[in-house]
């Protein structure tokens, strides 16, 4: 009796203490998810998205958690870490190269605050006396860009979101190498996510022609090792300090609507020569200097195209600002629009400030047009979209869905910068990963000639689009509002 009740017994306490583990580890996981939420009420910018992470690292800390310190933050501490401290160094280095910059400043007819608060976001004055051409979709952009770089003599400074390893994107590795073989400096940064799937064969490639090849580390620095959250959206081409490029287009088949899958591709890039160029070169170089830690010997006199030149600002956002710095830009750019504004932007998941200011300006009277893809790339965005355009549409918003393939252009023009019409040129993208997550930069042009080569592309494009009207959106299927509504949830991380 005495031996069946010591066997009896082991099961008993074997599971006691296979309970006392889970119930160690589940209260391990909630201190955990407790911490980590002190963390996000202290450093998530938005309200919206502090409380769902509260919450959920308090319910569901097993899943959160991890997802948190993946995805969560909003706040890239290397980059900013860097930038108060190492970067000091690449501020001491460039201010006496770039100081004869200012003596390019735009100085407007009349004084405008719209204008000086932009130029305060940007840290870098309205820069005079440049030449700038539109570029529409992918073959007038790359043949604009090939053409400037076969032209290089001193060095070429290239970057792109997405590099991929097919007949355009070897044709750029072509021309690189031959125009470092011919003794011009190319440095070629590439984000380490957006061009996850480019083999080390392309650039081994590079590297053996003496091209200088770096990833912009998202994952660089004690505290993002885990962090994916962070992408170098932008896309910049420089040579010789006199010509820049700017705008949506990245490196592959589908930028030249060669994919059959997606078909027709539309985009929008920027052609700047003079002193702009030169601002430009700085976003380049403070990303090249956060990558590797050097400063590459440069040009830095500024060319002046034309003394009655378009007046350009360069304006880099990203998360290691202080501000909110494209989100801000925007709703400047709206605030400032006494009789239109006209914006396009393939993902359309807009913040509060945005969409308060894209409402007061309809309710005041103010064209207010967005041009949107009807054909979706990423379906959280085309789903969360809908959860936003029939509060606009009330308010008196437009908003045109392109037809003919899809859309991929940043842009907008409006009628008062400065006093005059102007438009921009950029990476920006109308979602939260845009003003806060990604590195990002937009030009912006104040020269009326330049708004009506934005205002005749964009009624184009508003021919080859639809307009939404309220009764569509009644007519959606209940499915359609509910996926609708479940999009929007994820708005403060797509």
């Amino acid at each position: 009796m005495t031996a069946d009740t010591s066997l009896a017994g082991k099961p008993s306490a074997h599971r006691r203490r296979r309970w006392r583990k889970w119930v160690a580890v589940l209260v391990i996981a909630h201190l955990v998810g407790f911490a980590s939420s002190i963390d996000a009420l202290m450093s998530t910018r938005t309200p919206q998205g502090a409380v769902a992470w509260i919450v959920s690292l308090n319910a569901v800390p097993y899943v959160a958690v991890p997802a948190y310190w993946v995805f969560g933050r909003d706040r890239f501490q290397g980059y900013v870490i860097a930038r108060r401290d190492e970067d000091s160094a690449l501020a001491m280095a460039l201010a006496p190269k770039t100081a004869e910059l200012w003596s390019h400043r735009h100085q407007p007819a009349q004084p405008d605050k719209h204008l000086y608060g932009v130029e305060t976001l940007a840290k870098w004055p309205i820069l005079g006396g440049n030449e700038v051409q539109l570029l529409v979709d992918g073959e007038a952009t790359f043949e604009s860009i090939f053409r400037g770089i076969d032209a290089a003599e001193r060095y070429l400074l290239v970057q792109f979101y997405i590099v991929r390893a097919d007949a355009l994107g070897l044709e750029l590795q072509r021309r690189l190498i031959e125009r470092a073989q011919a003794g011009v400096e190319v440095y070629f940064l590439y984000d380490e996510i957006g061009s996850y799937r480019l083999p080390s064969s392309y650039l081994q490639g590079l590297e053996a022609a003496g091209v200088r090849v770096h990833r912009f580390h998202s994952t660089r620095g004690r505290g993002n090792r885990f962090q994916l959250n962070f992408r170098n959206h932008r896309k910049i081409v420089v040579a010789d300090g006199v010509h820049a490029w700017v705008g949506g287009l990245n490196v592959g088949e589908e930028y030249l609507g060669r994919d059959p899958r997606i078909g027709p591709w539309r985009d929008t890039h920027l052609h700047i020569q003079g002193p702009a160029a030169l601002a430009l070169q700085s976003v380049f170089i403070e990303d090249w200097h956060w990558a590797t830690e050097e400063i590459p010997d440069l040009l830095w006199e500024a060319v002046v195209r034309s003394h009655h030149g378009d007046p350009v600002l360069i304006l880099p956002s990203g998360p290691a600002d202080r501000f909110e710095t494209a989100s801000l830009m925007m709703q400047q750019a709206i605030h400032a629009a006494h009789h239109r504004i006209w914006i396009a932007s393939p993902y359309f998941v807009p913040d509060e400030g945005v969409i308060g200011m894209l409402k007061l300006a309809a309710l005041s009277g103010v064209d207010v047009r967005i041009l949107i893809p009807e054909r979706p790339d990423n379906l959280l965005t085309y789903y969360a979209a809908y959860a936003f355009v029939g509060p606009l549409l009330e308010a008196g918003v437009r908003i045109y869905r392109y037809q003919d393939g899809f859309l991929h252009g940043k842009a907008f023009v409006v009628d008062e910068v400065g006093g005059a019409v102007g438009g921009a040129v950029g990476t920006v993208n109308l979602d939260n990963r845009s003003f806060r997550l990604n590195f990002e930069v937009t030009a912006l042009v104040m020269d009326p000639d330049f708004a009506r080569e934005l205002e005749a592309m964009f009624e184009t494009d508003f021919a080859r689009s639809r307009e939404m009207r309220l009764a569509e959106l009644h007519q959606l299927p209940l499915w359609h509002r509910i996926a609708a509504r479940a999009a929007y949830l994820f708005a403060p991380v797509l």
